[in-house]
């Protein structure tokens, strides 16, 4: 009997402990709500998104084949059929450079638009490809750079028709995947246990320990070349722009957090955004050194894991169960989100 007294009573002294660690939590608040939500009609999940030259006209991808067009620049979104061998394809990534444009998806799916997206065009891809496709980047005419699920990096010239390597090894199954704006790739591992980097003319992937005992969750590229990492406990880290693999201190912009970060993007130079589980958001204005949170956004129900800019007036927030948030450039106060 005194046993169990006595483990109810740490149970219950760990929940006080819980609770006032909640409590304590001191980020402010963001002064107003940049972010509404947009009805998308699929309750797929949702991966990716992309424009072509045309800020109003771009295309949402995700499972089950889903293919989203908009015309009035994310505002509302029409579904779109694709005659594919299987449907219930996944449809990782979509990019475009100009009126060209890609989609990668599993199992081993390349689809290829010279029209805008009017029309699409299976491609084959070479059975004995190292993993799935997950990643493609559209860079001009007839060219686009291609990675799987386990680092492989191809690059074609010719509209598809042919890919060369890019690196001679994999890396291995990774969780995530990111690609800098010049070409160098940043790769986690599956089990979030080390990272990996490359860029152009290396022959290999240059593999990196992970800095501190919590597993990587995303990591990727500042505009300046920085890297970021979020990991697991709500810990940000940036690399030391002034010394070659060194990291500056851990953040933790919510110390109480009990959700995980998921992604991080940059709206400008100073201002970054960090998406993560339940709805959660936080921004910072002054390049990460002090955050604040969007308390209006909690009311959605989906964890916000991908965060997309393609200028500082136009940018995305994908959620699960077929949530989209759209930034607003003229958001004031009285800009309220609806739940989900």
């Amino acid at each position: 009997m005194h046993s169990i007294v006595k483990k109810w009573q740490v149970i219950f002294a760990a929940l006080i402990v819980v609770l006032a660690s909640i409590g304590c939590s001191k980020v402010p608040s963001v002064s107003y709500n940049p972010w509404e939500v947009i009805n998308v009609p699929t309750d797929a999940k949702l991966f990716d998104i992309a424009f072509t030259d045309n800020p109003n006209h771009g295309y949402l991808v995700g499972s089950n084949a889903t293919l989203l067009e908009t015309n009035d620049g994310g505002n509302t979104w029409q579904p779109l059929q694709l005659a594919v061998d299987e449907p219930k394809s996944r449809f990782d990534s979509v990019s475009f450079a100009g009126k060209e444009g890609w989609i990668v998806g599993e199992p081993s799916l390349l689809l290829h638009s010279t029209d805008e997206g009017k029309s699409w065009l299976s491609l084959p891809l070479n059975q004995k490809l190292p993993g799935s496709p997950i990643l493609i980047t559209a860079l001009g005419e007839n060219t686009a750079e291609m990675a799987t699920d386990v680092g492989a990096i191809y690059k074609t010239t010719d509209g598809g028709q042919n890919w060369k390597a890019q690196v001679e090894a994999a890396v291995g199954v990774v969780r995530n995947l990111e690609r800098s704006p010049d070409g160098k790739y940043i790769a986690v591992s599956s089990k979030g246990s080390f990272y990996s980097v490359w860029e152009p003319g290396q022959a290999a992937w240059d593999p990196h320990n992970r800095n501190s005992s919590r597993r990587l969750e995303n990591m990727g590229f500042a505009g300046n070349g920085q890297l970021w990492l979020l990991a697991r406990g709500g810990q940000v880290q940036f690399s030391d722009l002034t010394k070659s693999d060194e990291w500056l201190d851990v953040e933790y912009p919510e110390l109480a957090t009990s959700w995980g970060l998921l992604d991080l993007a940059y709206r400008t130079p100073e201002e970054i955004w960090i998406g993560g589980g339940s709805g959660n958001l936080l921004r910072s204005t002054d390049g990460g050194q002090t955050w604040e949170k969007d308390r209006e956004v909690e009311g959605v129900a989906a964890n916000l894991y991908k965060i997309v800019f393609f200028n500082p007036d136009q940018g995305f927030i994908i959620g699960d169960h077929g949530i989209l948030l759209k930034y607003n450039p003229n958001a004031n106060s009285s800009s309220q989100p609806e739940a989900a």
